[in-house]
């Protein structure tokens, strides 16, 4: 839920990236943490295991302007893939604004792209949320592998009802990257402004 400063006019925005091990999550902040200016980012902290680049989490403190006078900033974080981090993933996703689900494209990692979405359902209810009333975007990723899943059979699993905004994309070049930031930053943004009324 944002954090909203009335004193100091400012909000914070909590973006989680979530998905399959080695799918792109940490690619996608690291594409973004390069491109940004130096003066709109803070230190990007990744920790890395020999299972899986990143452990617990990235963290990207992004201003993003204003909204209603209040300065936004939006705080970019990447959960573990591994299932056996399930606790770490529920501790980063406390508190989420937005949600990014990274689908790993190849077709040996759509078991795993599917367990991890349905994953992301349960440890959002267990919070008291879901993914009916927390923004999210769906980013097809690595789409220029010769090897991926159709969008129609990622689609027809993930999002049936085109419910969620998606992106295909190739985080590795920076593809489809900024696109899924700015689709899920407006609809995180729309919900705050909802608040502020």
């Amino acid at each position: 839920m944002a954090l909203i400063n009335r004193a100091s006019h400012e909000i914070g925005c909590k973006i989680v990236y979530y998905g399959p091990g080695l799918g792109g999550k940490t690619t996608n902040l690291k594409q973004i943490y390069q491109k940004v200016s130096p003066d709109a980012k803070g230190q990007l902290i990744s920790l890395a295991t020999e299972m899986d680049r990143t452990l617990f989490f990235d963290f990207m403190p992004l201003d993003l302007g204003s909204i209603q006078g209040y300065k936004t900033k939006f705080h970019l974080y990447t959960v573990p893939g591994q299932v056996f981090y399930n606790a770490s993933r529920k501790l980063v996703l406390r508190g989420v604004d937005g949600v990014v689900f990274v689908a790993d494209s190849q077709d040996e990692r759509f078991g795993d792209t599917v367990e991890s979405f349905r994953n992301l359902g349960e440890n959002l209810v267990e919070m008291g949320l879901s993914l009916a009333t927390v923004p999210a975007i769906l980013q097809y990723n690595k789409r220029d592998l010769p090897n991926i899943v159709p969008i129609e059979k990622l689609r027809a699993v993930l999002n049936p009802d085109r419910r969620y905004p998606e992106v295909e994309a190739v985080a590795s070049s920076g593809i489809g990257v900024f696109e899924t930031l700015k689709a899920l930053a407006k609809l995180v943004l729309a919900n705050v402004g909802k608040k502020l009324a």
